[in-house]
């Protein structure tokens, strides 16, 4: 009877929990639950950004890295300028962008809360270009945009700590969180993030890096071309690590066609 009451008083926690923390990704509407303050989720990326740049061949002064820096940068501040005019929120208000290309021949990237985006060598072959790139720097910056980090440990943490109070879990259990964040965002030579997204967060970065893209001045279509280059270097017996757990690749291109419409709307062609 105590067992079934405490799990009883837990449900109804994780739903008072649910309902305070609930709020909508820009653009997509779509609701989400994010528990968690920017500022903790952002200084405990930062940490583990640090460390793994600190460990990693940084290809500063080339020209391959400085195509990643001003593609990142463009894109971030094209977004920027359209969250100022269109959202009461500004999602990036306060973020320190670094965007880098790390040297690993895994064909993967991947994005810090707070915005620290890394790249590695063994996508550009993939990327070709500029514009292949920004697909892929679009959908990592969609990744911070949406607050993808946040919903995923918020889920973490109502699961793992019983939905008690998040000041409370700060505050008494603060190894937990730092252990939950790890797991969340742990950075190793092989694998960009060791707990991968959902599927639904793929197909919404999918979607809003399509936009992002085509606001920084990148035609959308190459994402469609980009992906169908993807999708041929995961015929093989281990796909990249950026495709672990994407839609599947049919899916994926079905998706970014029935969106291209709506990313168009915000494209103009770079001066």
């Amino acid at each position: 009877m105590k067992t079934a009451l405490r799990m009883m008083v837990m449900a109804v926690l994780g739903l008072v929990l649910a309902v305070a923390g609930c709020s909508q990704v820009g653009i997509t509407g779509r609701s989400q639950l994010t528990l968690l303050p920017e500022s903790y989720i952002n200084s405990m990326s930062l940490q583990q950004y640090s460390q793994f740049i600190g460990a990693s061949d940084v290809k500063t002064g080339t020209a391959n890295g400085e195509m990643v820096t001003r593609c990142g940068r463009r894109i971030v501040g094209a977004v920027d300028e359209f969250c100022r005019q269109h959202m009461e929120r500004n999602p990036f208000a306060g973020y320190e962008w670094e965007f880098n290309l790390v040297e690993d021949p895994n064909v993967n990237a991947f994005a810090m809360p707070g915005g620290k985006v890394v790249v590695y060598t063994g996508l550009l072959p993939v990327a070709q270009n500029e514009a292949g790139l920004a697909v892929v720097m679009g959908h990592e910056i969609a990744h911070v945009f949406a607050r993808h980090g946040n919903e995923r440990m918020s889920h973490q943490l109502l699961v793992q700590l019983g939905g008690i109070a998040i000041d409370q879990a700060l505050k008494e259990k603060p190894e937990a969180t730092r252990n939950l964040f790890s797991a969340s965002y742990g950075l190793g030579s092989q694998i960009g993030i060791l707990l991968p997204y959902s599927r639904k967060h793929e197909s919404e970065a999918d979607r809003l890096g399509m936009i992002f893209m085509a606001l920084g001045g990148y035609d959308p279509h190459e994402a469609l071309t980009f992906w169908q280059r993807m999708a041929a270097q995961s015929s093989g017996a281990r796909p990249p690590e950026i495709l672990s757990t994407h839609p599947a690749n049919e899916t994926r291109i079905q998706d970014i066609q029935a969106h291209m419409a709506e990313a168009m709307e915000y494209y103009r062609p770079l001066q």
